[in-house]
């Protein structure tokens, strides 16, 4: 028996077949006249020796060895599309594609993009925002920018980049009538679901006890994005307990300010992700230079704050 491999353009004319089930819709995707691709397949079972099509009227469907050549077509050109993208992302020095959640894209990344430019005038910057876990391979992706507690970074280049901590958050307008943690039972309370898998748990109930107060109003907005709270709170519409990596422009540029020292940390944070020995290339190092350097910002929020983790949070009693 031969195992010499037919042409290329035979398999590749057969798997866009095999997709589509359609010779039409294939010699479209593949460019080439239905005849010509039909010539293709034709060669395919002229070199296999048996047909892996029958052609039916106006249809067509696989034949037994069809189905059995099918799946190890479609996997083989997969695998070498994914192969053919890596090396040219490789090759290109001049794009870096990103994935960060919306919230840190909208209110962190996004807004420093010009000075990112202005320092790398040769280097592309490209955001891809979304809390889907992306494959740095299959979604031509280069850097992650996660939240969380590092779970599941086995294998790629991670490196924490901001500390969380919250604290409550307003305008300076709403702030005037804030003299001490208990005034908070008199204002609206803005709440964020983005927060509610961490343990432990880091809502206004965990504030609260830190604080010596018994439970919050109930009530009061929910927003699933944090990004939504924050801008609830810039339009005076309350107060939020407000993530540091989130609401840091708007604290240092004055829009927002924190009435209280007190601050919640948690064990979660943020780091930058990318293939083990990518983060030496030129331009992703660029990148994750000039991450490390803007990060640098929020040292400046930690003076004056007293930090509590929210497990010992957890074990402190509100007001008896």
């Amino acid at each position: 028996m031969n195992d010499r491999l037919p042409p290329l353009t035979a398999l590749r004319a057969f798997d866009a077949a095999a997709r589509h089930m359609s010779f039409q819709k294939a010699a479209e995707e593949l460019n080439v006249t239905p005849a010509a691709l039909s010539f293709q397949i034709k060669s395919l079972e002229e070199h296999l020796g048996a047909s892996v099509f029958r052609r039916l009227n106006r249809a067509v469907e696989l034949t037994e060895a069809g189905r059995m050549l099918a799946p190890g077509t479609r996997d083989a050109f997969a695998a070498l599309s994914a192969a053919w993208r890596t090396t040219r992302r490789a090759a290109d020095n001049s794009v870096v594609t990103v994935t960060a959640g919306p919230a840190i894209t909208a209110k962190w990344l996004a807004p420093r993009l010009f000075a990112f430019a202005t320092a790398h005038p040769d280097i592309e910057l490209r955001f891809t925002a979304t809390l889907r876990l992306l494959d740095f391979l299959r979604d031509d992706v280069d850097v992650a920018i996660r939240f969380g507690l590092g779970q599941g970074d086995d294998g790629l280049f991670s490196k924490p980049i901001i500390r969380e901590w919250l604290t409550p958050m307003t305008t300076p307008e709403v702030a005037r009538s804030l003299k001490s943690p208990e005034d908070l039972l008199s204002v609206t309370l803005l709440h964020q679901d983005d927060t509610a898998f961490l343990r432990p748990s880091v809502q206004w109930p965990t504030w609260f006890r830190a604080a010596g107060l018994d439970a919050p109003p109930s009530g009061g907005p929910r927003f699933s994005q944090a990004d939504h709270a924050i801008d609830s709170a810039l339009t005076g519409g309350g107060v939020i307990l407000g993530r540091v990596s989130l609401a840091a422009r708007d604290l240092l540029e004055g829009r927002l300010v924190m009435p209280f020292d007190l601050s919640i940390t948690t064990e979660a944070h943020y780091r930058l992700l990318c293939p083990a020995g990518a983060e030496t290339r030129p331009h992703i190092k660029a990148f994750l230079d000039w991450i490390e350097g803007e990060v640098a910002e929020f040292q400046k929020l930690d003076i004056g704050r007293r930090f509590i983790t929210a497990a010992e949070a957890e074990t402190m009693s509100g007001v008896s």
